[in-house]
């Protein structure tokens, strides 16, 4: 019987999905720790992992029988997946169920920020709401405002969408132009400066890579408006947070929300006593149907590759990538 390891427990009913396997399914609120991970991944077949687990090679290196990793995420950085590559080991991601979910996110945090709502609801339950006043909590619109988009993904295409009904001006920065999609949405592709300078909301919905680490900084806060919003939906790591903590502090921004973390789950104790901040516990694909569909689609992965021997289309490392 074929083992296969889930790290965490799913809004999916997994345990009907392989009744005909060795599961090893934790339940617990606890993540296993690398060592328990290393020992289960032993002799096991496949394993869907959580973004917050390190397959890495030292968990991997006694893994013999391990044929596919499902990362329940559109993210896999957690994943050494050249090291997968060379021990023939198919690692698979959860793309495009989540795109709308993650968006919906990018947007309420924008107008969270735009309309300083988590201030005012706070200010309400202090008490200290003595009635309306002109100038309570004045904020802004969306309106003919700049929305830069660093990542030109499905999310921040989505997210590009979702502006363009709020009569938003769209530009965006990333890896390569996308002059089909730019021109689906009315967005205008900028150097990365310009992104910078021109944004009233930017928003980063990029992966985290060897270019895009550390990519905002003190020097990038310090050429964006006074008056623009910072958005992070990627990686925490893209962020140097504690550069991010002082460009509020020093009005070189004037707000910020924050769905991913740079040393995750830990934030910036700045950031924690700040009232221009809105910070969420990495939440972007939390509905009920995307984060079913994600276990969903991890299930057909490992599938598709113990007893089909495919290679599924959301394969994401070299030797398997597929054409999608």
């Amino acid at each position: 019987m074929k083992k296969i390891i889930v790290t965490k427990k799913l809004p999916f009913d997994i345990e009907d999905s392989f009744k005909n396997y060795d599961l090893i399914y934790n339940k617990s609120s606890e993540p296993l720790s690398e060592d328990e991970l290393q020992r289960e991944l032993y002799d096991a077949d496949a394993v869907i992992s959580m973004l917050s687990d390190k397959i890495d090679a030292r968990v991997l290196e006694n893994a013999g029988n391990l044929k596919v990793v499902a990362n329940y995420a559109v993210g896999f950085n957690n994943i050494d997946t050249d090291y997968c590559s060379e021990k023939n080991i198919v690692v698979c991601n959860t793309p495009h169920v989540l795109t709308e979910a993650t968006a919906e996110l990018g947007f309420a945090l924008m107008i969270s920020a735009a309309r300083r709502i988590v201030e005012a609801d706070k200010f309400v339950r202090q008490g200290k709401f003595k009635g309306w006043e002109p100038t309570l909590f004045l904020g802004h619109g969306l309106q003919n405002k700049t929305l830069g988009i660093y990542g030109f993904g499905k999310i921040g295409q989505t997210l590009g969408n979702f502006a363009r009904n709020f009569k938003m001006n769209i530009i965006y920065n990333s890896r390569s132009r996308k002059r089909h999609e730019e021109n689906l949405i009315d967005a205008q592709y900028v150097t990365f400066e310009h992104l910078l300078e021109k944004s009233d909301f930017l928003v980063v919905t990029a992966p985290l890579n060897t270019s895009t680490k550390h990519r905002f900084t003190k020097n990038e806060f310090e050429k964006m408006k006074s008056s623009s919003v910072f958005i992070n939906l990627g990686r925490g790591e893209i962020v140097r947070e504690s550069d991010l903590a002082e460009a509020l502090e020093n009005g070189e921004i004037t707000y910020a929300g924050l769905d991913v973390y740079e040393f995750e789950p830990s934030v910036n104790k700045k950031l924690l006593s700040m009232d221009n901040v809105i910070l969420l516990p990495h939440i972007g694909s939390a509905t009920v149907t995307a984060r079913k569909e994600m276990a969903k689609l991890c299930v057909q992965s490992v599938k598709e590759v113990l007893e089909k021997n495919n290679v599924p289309w959301n394969a994401v490392n070299k030797n398997f990538i597929v054409d999608k």
